[in-house]
């Protein structure tokens, strides 16, 4: 298949995909567009919901199974946008537009990757790809809905920015509410069991508790007190303080000993996971997929940013083109040649992995 077509329309399907807005949920209209690209290449493909997917033309239920997944929803645009985040501009190489780092330019590069290899006979690994809605909103409907509906995942390449280089693990996420107690009065009146003060001694133990164990790859697991709600009036002493932690999860603990921690420890009445499935993820460093990377020069790192290999339970590689520093900024773009490496690196690497020489 002709490599420079393959970029240029990759790079058009981009600018598409730019100027039809999909946020979280709403991305019926992108899914349409990514469906008339494979129409395109003759590529059999399937939709579920505002997900699309396809298997390479050989599948072989004997053989292993990579996964090439990257989403098609965005975030919506913030007030300090001063570029219509609808309209795909290109200034300097650069391509303009919401979406376009964050992922776009990894999923038309990994479809794009997708259909190169979708004619090959005799891989090592069948390969499926699914352009996934509502990562964003780390939706019911986005991946994790297609995992019982794909077949069995043995590896995976979760197309996220990372300047092309190999982020080989990927902390999880907990949300948890909390609640620090205290006896409600009239403000006027004497009480020693006031839940804001209360709360003062509650905030130095979670800004001084650390878990013990770290990780080479993603360092300490990152907890953070984020929202704190009270009152109501101004001369009521309120019964309670509802706090809201961030645990950004490193891969030393599963979601439910972290909850299991901090339920037993934290001097709080209360303190609930809102939920567990968002888990860390990581790729072992001798996996062939990452020695192939090392061979081409690329690094590896940890990511401390959640994306859809949360919902996966396979050893999964996060690896695009752009820079994450870029996603939900103003403005936000990817250079056009980012798309055009990224395409080749992803090429290269699959022809060193799945390829039968």
């Amino acid at each position: 298949m002709n490599y420079q077509e393959l970029t240029k329309d990759a790079i058009s399907l981009l600018k598409q995909l730019i100027e039809t807005p999909s946020f979280s949920s709403e991305e019926d209209k992108t899914a349409s567009h990514i469906e008339t690209w494979f129409k395109r290449y003759h590529i059999k493909y399937s939709r579920t919901k505002n997900n699309v997917w396809a298997l390479n033309k050989y599948f072989d239920e004997s053989k292993p199974t990579l996964l090439l997944n990257s989403h098609h929803d965005t975030v919506k645009p913030n007030s300090a946008y001063t570029k219509n985040p609808f309209k795909a501009t290109v200034e300097n190489g650069k391509l303009f537009g919401l979406g376009s780092n964050d992922a776009g330019g990894c999923l038309v590069s990994l479809i794009a990757t997708f259909a190169y290899f979708y004619n090959h006979k005799n891989l090592k690994y069948n390969v499926v790809i699914v352009a996934s809605a509502e990562e964003e909103s780390s939706g019911l409907n986005g991946l994790n809905s297609m995992l019982p509906i794909i077949p069995k995942i043995d590896v995976a390449i979760v197309g996220e920015p990372t300047l092309m280089n190999l982020a080989v693990a990927e902390k999880g996420l907990v949300v948890f509410d909390a609640i620090v107690e205290g006896t409600p009065s009239h403000a006027a009146h004497p009480n020693n069991n006031n839940a804001i003060y209360n709360t003062i001694e509650v905030l130095k133990w979670f800004k001084n508790f650390k878990f013990e164990k770290t990780s080479d790859a993603l360092g300490d697991v990152k907890l953070t007190v984020t929202q704190i709600h009270a009152g109501s009036q101004h001369n009521v002493v309120p019964a309670d303080v509802k706090l809201v932690i961030d645990v950004r999860v490193n891969d030393a603990y599963t979601n439910a000993e972290i909850a299991k921690i901090l339920q037993e420890k934290a001097p709080c009445k209360s303190i609930t996971p809102r939920s567990l499935r968002l888990n860390s993820s990581s790729i072992p460093i001798n996996h062939d997929l990452v020695k192939a990377g090392i061979a081409m020069g690329r690094t590896t790192y940890g990511s401390p940013t959640l994306s859809d290999q949360a919902v996966l339970t396979c050893p999964s590689l996060k690896l695009g083109p752009g820079d994450s520093t870029r996603s939900h900024s103003a403005d936000e773009f990817i250079y056009i040649n980012e798309i055009e490496e990224g395409i080749n690196i992803y090429i290269e690497l699959l022809n060193s992995v799945i390829v039968t020489t």
